[in-house]
């Protein structure tokens, strides 16, 4: 009888991940630039010996942040699942932040399971630049927004249509199908935040709406004007896409997620902002 001990089984493996994408060229695995992807696979490779392929739920554009990503890889190892998120940080860059780890089924898949992914697009429309919000926002100091404008522009998104005219020419999508689930625009101060949920996202679009709804919030574009725009698909009216660096990967929802809500729910800080009078 042999004393060796059996082999460890194949897992799979989730992570909800947290990254500041300012110095990354997005998610996706690039040859010649730094990419969230490459060095988290570099990590995993580091502990088992060999190459492993992460699979995340959604490909974030340079300089986008994530506060709760979520990605898989299958690895035979003796590392409990729940124990990859501490040995993975050990070994990550300061940018990168795994939030927990969870074992799943062999089925379950980070990009195909998901039912919803939900962006949060934040401005800051301060009189003065801010350093300790700047990297996070697009400082928007121009003619005042009025948050009720862009919100009644977002409710008529709601619901399955063609968004051709928020997707940018190099994507690799089949078709501009996108079933938009929730919307919301609010103002705290100086703060303003555009928040949007649905099955899927194409390229470039969030960016590509939220440099719309500014012009539509600014009272320099109408709501019949940006409605007809998008429903007619007048992609070569739409030709600014708003700064990277005030979008947030918010959260990733799924049937069945074995992370609590503290974890994933809502993790990206609220900025707060009080005027106060001194005498």
């Amino acid at each position: 009888m042999s004393d060796q001990e059996p082999s460890p089984a194949k897992q799979r493996v989730a992570l909800v991940i947290q990254y500041l994408g300012t110095h990354f060229h997005g998610w996706q695995r690039q040859p010649q630039h730094r990419s969230v992807q490459a060095e988290i696979e570099t990590a995993i490779a580091t502990v088992v010996g060999k190459r492993v392929t992460l699979h995340g739920a959604g490909r974030t554009d340079s300089g986008v942040h994530a506060a709760a990503q979520v990605a898989h890889f299958d690895v035979t190892s003796k590392i409990p699942p729940h124990k990859w998120a501490k040995v993975l940080n050990s070994r990550l860059p300061k940018d990168i932040n795994i939030l927990a780890s969870a074992a799943v089924a062999p089925t379950w898949h980070a990009r195909f399971s998901a039912s919803y992914r939900r962006y949060r697009y934040t401005l800051y429309t301060g009189e003065r630049p801010n350093l300790f919000i700047g990297p996070y926002v697009w400082h928007y100091y121009q003619p005042p927004l009025d948050e009720t404008l862009i919100q009644a522009a977002l409710q008529p998104l709601v619901g399955k249509h063609h968004l051709s005219a928020f997707r940018r020419s190099n994507s690799l999508r089949p078709h501009s199908w996108v079933e938009v689930q929730a919307v919301k625009c609010d103002r705290n101060g100086d703060l303003l935040q555009i928040e949007i949920q649905a099955n899927g996202f194409l390229y470039g679009m969030v960016r590509l709406l939220v440099g719309m709804l500014v012009q539509v919030g600014s009272g320099t574009l109408s709501l019949v004007k940006f409605t007809d725009l998008w429903k007619q698909e007048q992609r070569e009216e739409i030709r600014y896409a708003a700064p990277p660096q005030g979008l947030c990967l918010l959260r990733v929802g799924y049937p069945d997620f074995p992370f609590p809500p503290e974890v994933w729910f809502d993790t990206q800080p609220h900025f707060h902002f009080h005027s106060e009078i001194f005498a």
